[in-house]
């Protein structure tokens, strides 16, 4: 009786290349998994305090886009700052800023807000919500994880440098 090697039938091939492209695949099902629960609160992301600029970088009367933080950083007339986000309160469309009409303009169903956010033409149910404020040494400074709904415009919203 001679000993010879038994070579792997077809059926045990394909059990072994399923098991293998299984797992593979469960690591990385697992790997994606583990990825998105990981915070992402690098500084300067959207989810953590972005630096919007010097306070002296915003005019009084302006509204300045900065989009990686996904808002409008307002300075009003009296020298105040908001940080208003920039996603409708109707259906989440990203609202922009019309310097022509001196308004935020929803291109979804027109709802339009004034510079502080508030609803001028509904059908937005609620005002723009918005950021948390900081100004630390001269620097307007915004908390992306730090998003507030609010039912109208109150001056305590407003920061003073």
């Amino acid at each position: 009786m001679t000993d010879t090697p038994l070579e792997p039938t077809r059926r045990d091939f394909l059990k072994i290349a399923w098991a293998f492209f299984g797992g593979l695949a469960l690591v990385e099902t697992a790997g994606v998994f583990i990825a998105y629960l990981q915070p992402r609160l690098a500084e300067g992301e959207f989810g953590s305090v972005i630096s919007a600029g010097l306070v002296d970088d915003f005019p009084p009367n302006s509204v300045t886009h900065i989009s990686n933080g996904r808002f409008y950083v307002v300075r009003l007339g009296d020298g105040g700052f908001m940080a208003v986000y920039h996603r409708c309160t109707h259906l989440g469309c990203t609202v922009p800023w019309d310097p022509a009409a001196q308004k935020f303009v929803c291109p979804c169903h027109n709802s339009q807000f004034d510079q502080q956010g508030t609803v001028e033409n509904p059908p937005a149910p609620r005002p723009l919500d918005l950021f948390g404020v900081s100004i630390e040494n001269g620097e307007v400074k915004v908390d992306t994880g730090d998003l507030r709904q609010r039912q109208s415009f109150e001056s305590a919203q407003v920061v003073y440098p």
